[in-house]
């Protein structure tokens, strides 16, 4: 068979909701060539090569909803499109991302076809796809491909692009009480959470409430003990050492057993325990100094160490670590023993996807064996037990057995030193007792811990300890948000964002808008060129001052960019006219069903964002604008430059809310009662000619200041004053609200 190809043509990065989903995507075009008369039941062995090589794919159900649906579809026959989305797809699941989003569309173009594919990071989306081509003609072709080693590149990209689990944690749990969240590294773990002025920021399990000098303490091992100390918090007696010579005087006057460990270490690095001769401090004092800016030495307590999570002054999780042993068998050398007995475990790795760690013998698992006349090559005799970690990963969940006493010890602790997320280290017999009557103590306070342990422990259950940080960010009646108004449609966009802009700053909120005159922020320039854009509306996203924000998005924007947007308060459809926006770069047809991108497809994506709690304003003189209705999660107000629309009389017959003119006249009507607002000659932005497209405008920003709750007295001093010059902004607000706009007559 002749080697065939596919080729990359264009590809659009899709940031936020689009035609074809709601979270970011890649759409990518591709020319699957003289393949287009190849479809996957021609090629030999190309069904039973993908199966062996990537055998998840029998849990893509695809077209049937079943599991093996995709397998079945690959031997009835399929296109390279099709098999190269489900590649691509099984390629990011096995490099750790999560389930994701597929589609193949054709285009008008034959053996051409748009390949959609979730982009949980770019680099990582590319990289996935680029491979499941390089795959997918091995598998055509009958190549040979090396799936280990593309698995491991594609795998060590998601690890240093994609969010750690500790952040993922945390945004999904946000993610779970619908609120929205911005990643504001490309390859890092800050993250927003939520929108303008109800944002929140989190790095990894810090947050913006975490206090710099709270983490400054914490750093300081011996100012933490001396704080939490004072108030009662039983700690390990002992100070702080400036030489191998010192750290023994302190040894002595503790009285062994002592621990050795750095003054601002972390991840346990340096830290020695139970030792018990002036010579392993000695030896241990040069290996703690070089981990840490200093060296303390203290009494060693007897027991097991644990992990305690205190979140928002709450016990919200614990876990305990274990002994790490190996069991001679008088053949094989320390190093094969833990090989063979601990390091096979699959839980253990090198990722942070791993709960549990490769054990080695460092440093402190040398001292460990010296203890008991042993190295890493010795073979010790069948049944001997050898110690090679004390207090390995805190890998063991004890959530449920920690006694009230000390998880109250514990929250007092990290409210001591300030932190609003902490995890408190301790050391006792049994958790399950309060830690004064066995001695225990807390001997250390830590900030921004790692969530893994508790979200993957090694045994027991997960605990939910994302939600509980989102939980102490957000009351639960805040939902991060701030009113975004999105506007779209095919002409009338710019006029309308602005007069509802203007609306909204009448009304007292610092308003933020990115329409295609520019940027603004109340009632301040920011940016004189088009702002009509993701780029555009994210900057207001990202602004503590907005308030509320209007957003401009015309055709291009949800094609070629997405939405900056997960969802809005207000989505406004102005009108749906083919080719009044040239959209022909993204094979735009009037028609075609599922299998090819409509204008239709196109602007109801401003339809399909708007919230449960939201509003969707649309024109009912446009017979496909009006149809958006039926899709529309939340309410849905019409507005009509012809009073006798029947989608307006219809609408209003329903008891529903409308705006529209009737006699010269703007009206707000719910049902048969309705409000009347002004004259059309009142409102210069309508002008003399009172050009019906004009007036549309108008209406539309009305009924979207209807539906953000503005009074009857916001909404005609907007639209009366929207393009005068005024000296003061704020000298025709009313001297207080009347009844808001809703409130009709009867």
């Amino acid at each position: 068979m002749k080697k065939q190809d596919i080729i990359f043509l264009k590809q659009f990065s899709l940031r936020g909701p689009s035609i074809w989903t709601y979270p970011p995507s890649l759409e990518t075009w591709i020319d699957i060539g003289e393949l287009e008369d190849l479809p996957s039941n021609k090629i030999p062995g190309l069904h039973e090569r993908l199966a062996a090589w990537l055998p998840g794919l029998v849990e893509h159900r695809c077209n049937y909803d079943e599991r093996g649906g995709f397998l079945r579809r690959l031997q009835e026959g399929t296109w390279a499109g099709h098999i190269l989305e489900h590649i691509t797809l099984e390629l990011m699941s096995l490099a750790g991302l999560p389930d994701g989003f597929g589609r193949t569309r054709e285009t008008t173009t034959r053996g051409v076809y748009k390949l959609i594919v979730s982009d949980f990071h770019g680099e990582c989306t590319r990289l996935a796809l680029d491979t499941g081509r390089e795959l997918l003609l091995a598998a055509i072709n009958d190549e040979a491909f090396d799936l280990d080693a593309a698995i491991k590149v594609l795998r060590r990209r998601v690890d240093r692009k994609y969010l750690g689990p500790s952040t993922a944690a945390i945004v999904n749990a946000a993610e779970a009480r619908k609120i929205p969240h911005i990643r504001l590294l490309d390859d890092g773990n800050l993250v927003q959470l939520g929108y303008g002025a109800a944002m929140r920021r989190i790095w990894t399990a810090e947050t913006d409430a975490t206090s710099a000098i709270a983490e400054t303490i914490s750093r300081d091992k011996d100012l933490t003990k001396e704080l939490i100390s004072s108030v009662g918090v039983p700690v390990p007696e002992g100070r702080e050492v400036d030489s191998a010579d010192d750290a023994v005087d302190a040894a002595e006057d503790i009285g062994y057993p002592v621990v050795v460990k750095p003054t601002d270490g972390n991840h346990g690095r340096g830290v020695f325990i139970d030792l018990v001769t002036p010579e392993a401090v000695r030896k241990a004092y040069p290996i703690a100094a070089e981990e840490g800016s200093g060296v303390l030495v203290e009494r060693s307590i007897q027991g097991i160490e644990h992990r305690l999570l205190v979140v928002g002054g709450k016990l919200v999780a614990a876990n305990r670590s274990d002994l790490i042993t190996v069991s001679g068998d008088g053949k094989s050398t320390v190093q094969q023993l833990i090989d063979s007995q601990i390091n096979i475990d699959p839980r253990r790795g090198e990722t942070e996807l791993h709960p549990l760690s490769i054990i080695r013998i460092d440093t402190a698992a040398k001292i460990e064996l010296e203890r008991q006349g042993l190295t890493g090559d010795s073979v010790p005799a069948a049944g001997r037990e050898v110690l090679i970690q004390r207090n390995a990963n805190h890998a063991f969940d004890c959530t449920d057995d920690v006694h009230p006493e000390t998880a109250a010890v514990a929250a007092l602790a990290a409210r001591v030193v300030g932190l609003d997320i902490a995890g408190i280290d301790l050391v006792c017999q049994d958790v399950s007792k309060p830690l004064a009557e066995q001695g225990g103590a807390i001997v250390e306070v830590n900030a921004g811990p790692s969530l893994l342990m508790h979200i993957k422990p090694g045994i027991g259950k997960p605990r939910p300890v994302g939600q509980a940080i989102v939980d102490n960010l957000f009351a639960e009646s805040e939902s991060g948000r701030v009113p975004v108004v999105g506007i779209s449609g095919s002409r009338g966009k710019t006029p309308v964002a602005r007069l509802v802009a203007h609306m909204l700053h009448l009304s007292g909120k610092q308003v933020g808008l990115a329409c295609s005159d520019g940027l603004y922020l109340g009632r301040r320039q920011v940016q004189k060129n088009d702002a009509a854009n993701w780029t555009g509306a994210r900057r207001l996203l990202l602004n503590r001052a907005v308030e509320a924000a209007v957003i401009e998005n015309g055709g291009k924007v949800i094609l070629g960019e997405g939405l900056a947007y997960d969802r809005c308060s207000v989505g406004v459809v102005t009108n749906v006219l083919p080719a009044v926006e040239d959209l022909s770069q993204w094979d735009i047809q009037p028609t075609g069903g599922e299998y090819y991108t409509t204008w239709r497809s196109t602007y109801r994506t401003q339809v399909d964002v708007v919230l449960k709690s939201g509003y969707a304003v649309l024109n009912a003189c446009d017979p496909q604008a009006a149809d958006f209705a039926e899709l529309c999660d939340g309410e849905v107000i019409l507005f009509a430059t012809d009073p006798d629309c029947p989608a307006l009389d219809a609408h209003l017959q329903a008891g529903k809310r409308g705006v529209y003119v009737s006699e010269s006249r703007i009206y707000l009507g719910t049902g048969q009662d309705e409000i009347r607002l002004c004259r059309l000659g009142d409102v210069p932005a309508i002008g003399k000619a009172k050009r019906p497209e004009t007036i549309a405008n108008v209406l539309a920003a009305v009924a979207a200041g209807w539906a953000l709750g503005l009074t009857q007295d916001v909404i005609v001093t907007g639209i009366k004053t929207y393009g005068l010059e005024l000296a003061d902004p704020f000298a025709l607000l009313p001297r207080r609200a009347r009844k808001p706009a809703g409130a009709g007559r009867n």
